[in-house]
């Protein structure tokens, strides 16, 4: 049986294809839908497919660690939400600062300080005040430094856990993202079980590659049993490149997590 929901990244698979086709395919094969920004695609195209909306950018602009950054962190996250409700989007995502071109933050930040800390837990505070106003739910997402996200505050599973449990508010959750944590961090198991009482989603993909499961380093059947017996039955999306036909990739990414 699949022990866990399963969604996949619309936008990395069947490149080639509008959007509103990717989303109604996963749809068909039983999958949930997971976006990345909004603005370039047609809203009432995505409505239409009936997909089931697992997770999207929560934001556009803003920064969590700075006054300016997080006044419009805020407000493109209020915006983001309506979005959100319209489509049906579970949960929206969250990063320490807003990301580029190639995934590269707009604004580097090499040291974090104490403030810069306090500021994010702050800011986290009010975003999730204001999920409770809307009625939606937000993620927290780890990234990589080492290899695509270099310079991102607040970039590793351990910070995102720490932010997360200092606010410790039911709609502020964690997106666990396993390809960045090995990365950046490993041991990923023993990383789980710490961030368990926060996850919102856990997104996988395979190292090095950025490919489905099976096509690299780790054990995902292996941690999806870790994840059933310590009794996480939250969402898992791939967030992956297909190595070859998407559908196959697909295949292998719900193998792996079929206990």
């Amino acid at each position: 049986m699949t022990a866990f929901p399963l969604a996949a990244c619309a936008e990395m698979l069947w490149q080639d294809r509008p959007i509103e086709w990717r989303c109604s395919r996963l749809k068909e094969l039983g999958f949930g839908v997971g976006l990345w920004n909004w603005p370039d695609h047609d809203l009432a195209k995505l409505e239409a497919t009936g997909a089931e909306f697992s997770i999207m950018n929560g934001y556009l602009t803003g920064r969590l660690a700075d006054g300016e950054g997080a006044d419009e962190l805020l407000r493109s996250a209020r915006e983001t939400a309506q979005v959100g409700k319209r489509l049906g989007v579970a949960r929206l995502n969250l990063h320490g600062t807003g990301l580029g071109e190639g995934g590269l933050p707009v604004v580097p930040c090499e040291t974090v300080t104490g403030a810069m800390w306090l500021k994010a837990r702050d800011t986290l505070c009010r975003i999730a005040e204001m999920a409770d106003e809307e009625g939606v739910t937000f993620t927290l997402e780890n990234l990589n430094l080492p290899v695509d996200h270099p310079g991102v505050p607040f970039g590793r599973a351990e910070d995102t856990i720490a932010l997360v449990a200092a606010v410790d508010h039911p709609r502020l959750k964690l997106n666990l993202d396993l390809y960045h944590v090995q990365i950046g961090e490993g041991n990923l198991i023993e990383c789980c079980r710490k961030a368990l009482p926060w996850i919102g989603e856990v997104q996988v993909a395979d190292v090095p590659g950025r490919c489905e499961p099976g096509t690299g380093e780790i054990n995902y059947a292996g941690v999806a049993r870790a994840l059933s017996e310590m009794g996480y039955r939250g969402p898992v999306g791939m967030e992956a490149f297909a190595s070859a036909d998407p559908e196959a990739a697909l295949e292998a990414f719900r193998a792996a997590f079929t206990l």
